[in-house]
């Protein structure tokens, strides 16, 4: 996959925080797609022992959701963990990862916040816009924002607001369990993004996309002979 080199990664933290303002500003919350065959699903793991970040791809058809491949990365972590600029820490892994892909998808969704950011560039904006991909993140916990607690019932919503602003919604998943939070990152509206989640719905908790990239990594992080 083709990449933007848009700015340096290793910079200090109210640099990163102007990276993001400025970024921000390029987001576009519309559809700019006619249709999608390939999704892609990312998450990324921690090493404890080597401190090394593992960054994990799957493809997927949609919406039949078979795998159609998956790759990954893994090198050491050198940004620390500073609450909203994940992006800093993980992005560059994530980056290496999609590096090797094959299949080209048409939409990515990622483990982690669209617009439902302080500044409004979580790690799915700040990703699409670097892929030049729609976007969108699931987050399995809340960021910013205010939500009133959607119903017990599996596939119950209540929109997530940041003051008067409208920056995602919570969606129950599964019945009786904690809401997940979505919010359109780069190129996808947020009725879009909802409609695509729920379509990766399968009866958990985390939509199928990001689980089984969580499976993934988890697998090569226990694993360290397994090759892409």
């Amino acid at each position: 996959m083709k990449l933007r080199n848009l700015h340096k990664w290793e910079v200090p933290i109210e640099e990163a925080k102007s990276i993001q303002r400025e970024l921000a500003g390029k987001i576009y919350l519309q559809n700019q797609f006619s249709e999608i065959g390939l999704i892609a699903g990312t998450d990324m793991s921690i090493d404890e022992e080597t401190m090394e970040g593992i960054a994990g791809v799957v493809i997927f058809t949609f919406p039949g959701l078979e795998i159609v491949e998956r790759k990954y990365a893994r090198r050491k972590i050198t940004y620390p963990y500073i609450p909203g600029l994940l992006s800093f820490r993980e992005a560059p892994i994530l980056l290496s990862a999609f590096e090797k892909i094959e299949h080209e998808p048409d939409l990515v969704i990622f483990d982690g916040q669209g617009i439902a950011h302080p500044r409004r560039l979580g790690i799915a904006s700040h990703m699409g816009i670097i892929l030049d991909k729609p976007a969108i993140g699931c987050a399995k916990s809340l960021l910013c924002g205010e939500y009133i607690e959607p119903a017990k019932k599996m596939g119950s919503i209540s929109s997530l607001f940041d003051g008067d602003k409208t920056i995602g919604v919570t969606l129950r998943s599964r019945d009786n369990v904690h809401p997940i939070f979505i919010s359109p990152g780069h190129k996808i509206d947020l009725d879009t993004s909802l409609k695509i989640i729920l379509a990766c719905c399968d009866g958990y908790r985390i939509p199928k996309p990001t689980r089984i990239a969580d499976h993934y990594v988890e697998e090569v992080k226990r694993h360290t002979h397994i090759r892409n």
